[in-house]
Formats: structure tokens, C-alpha cells, sequence
């Protein structure tokens, strides 16, 4: 049976399930680095929001609150406020809000999703269910679908329009995640319908919020994470013609905006951690792309006509990716290049480029070296197989 999708392209999980089926050792490790995941998914308690010790400035606890991340007490006042900014210094306070628990909840319906599709245990679907029932529909505990005080700074405001990059998971990874659970065990009719209630109701709030319409206005990765969530969203809920114009009008609101003919996005490259930004905005515009493969629309090759193109930027950024070339830009973190590898791959169907691959692969020799610590989870490169080999 097909696999349906908003985001990801079917084929590649086609590919991964053949590599499966023929005991490729690479896909069988990430296999297991998958059912690990899993496993661990199924030991947590299933994720809400009211909990929180702080009550939302509206008084309903079921309403997200977050921090801006890079945002800290100021140095110059007894009390602190208003708080101040270090771009690209996070504070920990970020981590005691909402988002880790909406990522956590996100994420482990995707982990869950994906085991499911692969492996066919009932009890990840399951799980998975009690996660979406949780975090999104029963009316004790669900997150109500807005982000009115997203990205608060202490202070100065309750909530901030750019706070809607936090819910660009809900486009990355829920609806697809939704479509691989549609008819699964422990996930019914209603289950679904209610999830497709919820996200209609938040793709409203996105179109006629003033943070919605104010985030709708960026000319950097903020912009861009709007559009894939409108697009996908819209998607998910039948209003196809809103995601096309949306899609169709990423060349001039996105695209023409952000990228110079070189592929550099200056917007990104100005900030404190200009590799790791540029390489999120270019996921987001891969987003973009996949989705229009599945439109009829192709942004993949578009150009406008001084040559900004989405493949500019791949070529823009490898020889940062691949350390060839030194960074003459700031990145006052460690930069993770496992991102890098799963755009590379996803670029080596799009364009069916046999070197963006090899890149991949050149990716993947120094990541762990480039990742002290906790290693990253193999099992995403599931999602993006190698196609030649």
C-alpha cells in the first residue's frame, strides 16, 4: 500500500523498508537504534502542559507559555528586568517552560510513528495515541491551539509573534506522524478527527492572530517556518488551495528575500550562530520543496531571475558542512552535522546528484568527533536512504 505524506517523500520510506526487507546491515543498525527510541518512548509518562507552576497571563494553564531563549536578566537592575539580549547564548530558564515538553510530546509521537511503520508493534501505536489524547484532546490536559505567549520575554511582553518558530514540529514531524498512525491500533476515527479539529483551529490562529499575521511578515528562517506551517497544516486538513498560493508565493516572499545568487542568506549569516541558522532555514526550504513535489510545483529548480535557487544554498554551505573551508562567519556553538547528512541525502534524490550524496557520506566520518557527548540517534537516516550505492 502507498504510503501517504505531507512532508517526507514515500519513496524514501519505500526505499528504507526494501533495505530492511534485504538486510542492509546500515538500515538494520538504524532499525534498532529505532526500536531503542521506542522502547525508551513507551517508560515515559504521556507529556501535558498544565502542570506548569507559572499560570499563563490569561489564567488557563492549558495555554503554552515560553521563554525567548536567548533572552537573560539584566545585569543592571536589582529585580533583572527587563531581561536582555545574547543572541545565541540560551538560557536555561528556556528549558523550564513549555517548549521541552511540546517538543517531547512531537517527537515521541514521530518516534512512535515510525516504529510503528517499520516494526508493526501494536503497543507503539498505542502509546502513541495516549500521547496525542493527552497532549492535544482530553480537556484536562490538552494544550489549547495557540501560541499567544510564546517567546515571552520577562519584563517587556507576555508573548511574541516569533514565538511560532517553537511549533514548526507540528509541520515537520505531527502530520506525517498522524498519517502513518491513521488506522493503527490504539488510534480510532475520533482520535483522528479530533486531532484534525485541533490543527484546523491552530491553522486559524496562525492566519488571523496578530502574532500569526505579524510572524507571517519575516524576512528570515521565522518567515520561512510560517509558510511550512501553513502550507502543511492546510494540507492536513483539506484546505489544499491555501497551501498551493502559499507554496506558489514562497518564491517571491521566501526565496527572493532571503537567498543572494551565491546561495548565501545573509539574514542568517548575520546572527551569532550563522551555520546552524542557515542550515534550519535551508531544512525549512527543502520543506517547502517537498511539498510542492506533491503540488505540482517545483521549487527544488525555480530561479528568479538574478539565480537564487534552493540548490545555490546546498552549494553555499557544503564546504562549511565538510570543513573545507573555514567559517568567516560567527557559530558560538557547537554546530550539530547530523543536520547536515539528512539534508545532504534528501538532496541527493531531489536532484538526483550522485555528489551530494558522497557528501553525506563525508558528513558522516567526523559527526560523532564533532558531537562530544551523547550521540546522535541513527535511526532519523531512516527517513533518508542512501539511493546510490
Amino acid at each position: 500500500m502507498p504510503i501517504n505524506q505531507i512532508i517526507r517523500d514515500p519513496k524514501s520510506l519505500e526505499l528504507a523498508q526494501k533495505n530492511i526487507d534485504a538486510g542492509d546491515p546500515d538500515t538494520l543498525a538504524q532499525l534498532e537504534n529505532l526500536r531503542a527510541a521506542a522502547e525508551d518512548t513507551l517508560r515515559k509518562e504521556p507529556m501535558t502542559i498544565v502542570n506548569k507552576a507559572l499560570t499563563p497571563p490569561s489564567g488557563d494553564k492549558h495555554d503554552y507559555m515560553s521563554v525567548g531563549p536567548y533572552w537573560w536578566p539584566n545585569p543592571d537592575t536589582a529585580d533583572g528586568f527587563p531581561y536582555v539580549v545574547r543572541d545565541g547564548e540560551k538560557n536555561p530558564e528556556a528549558d523550564r517552560t513549555d517548549r521541552p515538553i511540546m517538543r517531547d510530546a512531537v517527537e515521541s509521537v514521530e518516534i512512535l510513528s515510525t516504529a510503528w511503520l517499520f516494526l508493526k508493534e501494536p503497543r507503539y501505536s498505542e502509546h502513541a495515541g495516549l500521547i496525542l489524547r493527552t497532549f492535544f484532546l482530553d480537556a484536562t490536559t490538552r494544550m489549547n491551539p495557540n501560541l499567544n505567549f510564546g517567546q515571552a520575554i520577562p519584563g517587556k511582553c507576555d508573548g511574541r509573534d516569533i514565538g511560532i518558530i517553537e511549533s514548526r514540529i507540528f509541520a515537520l514531524s505531527l502530520v506525517d506522524s498522524l498519517l502513518l498512525l491513521k488506522g493503527a491500533p490504539g488510534v480510532n476515527e475520533d482520535d483522528i478527527h479530533g486531532m484534525k479539529t485541533w490543527i484546523a483551529d491552530f491553522l486559524d490562529w496562525l492566519l488571523t492572530s496578530p502574532n500569526g499575521i505579524g510572524e507571517s511578515s519575516k524576512r528570515n528562517n521565522h518567515g520561512t517556518a510560517y509558510d511550512v506551517q501553513i502550507a502543511a497544516l492546510a494540507l492536513y486538513v483539506g484546505e489544499v488551495d491555501l497551501a498551493r498560493k502559499t507554496l506558489c508565493e514562497a518564491r517571491e516572499r521566501r526565496i527572493k528575500p532571503q537567498l543572494e545568487p551565491d546561495g548565501s542568506q545573509p539574514h542568517e549569516l548575520g546572527r551569532t550562530r550563522a551555520l546552524s541558522y542557515s542550515t534550519m532555514n535551508l531544512r525549512l526550504y527543502c520543506a517547502l520543496a517537498q511539498m510542492g513535489d506533491k503540488q505540482g510545483i517545483d521549487l527544488w529548480n525555480y530561479r528568479d531571475e538574478e539565480g537564487r535557487n534552493i540548490r545555490a544554498a546546498f552549494d553555499f554551505l557544503i564546504p562549511f558542512w565538510l570543513q573545507q573551508k573555514e567559517l568567516p562567519y560567527a557559530q558560538i556553538t557547537p554546530f550539530d552535522y547530523t543536520h547536515a547528512e539528512r539534508l545532504l541525502r534528501m538532496a541527493a534524490g531531489a536532484y538526483a546528484a550522485t555528489e551530494y550524496e558522497a557528501a553525506a557520506e563525508q558528513v558522516n566520518r567526523f559527526t560523532d568527533y564533532q558531537n562530544p557527548g551523547e550521540p546522535e540517534p541513527s535511526w532519523p537516516l531512516l527517513l533518508h536512504p542512501r539511493r546510490y550505492r
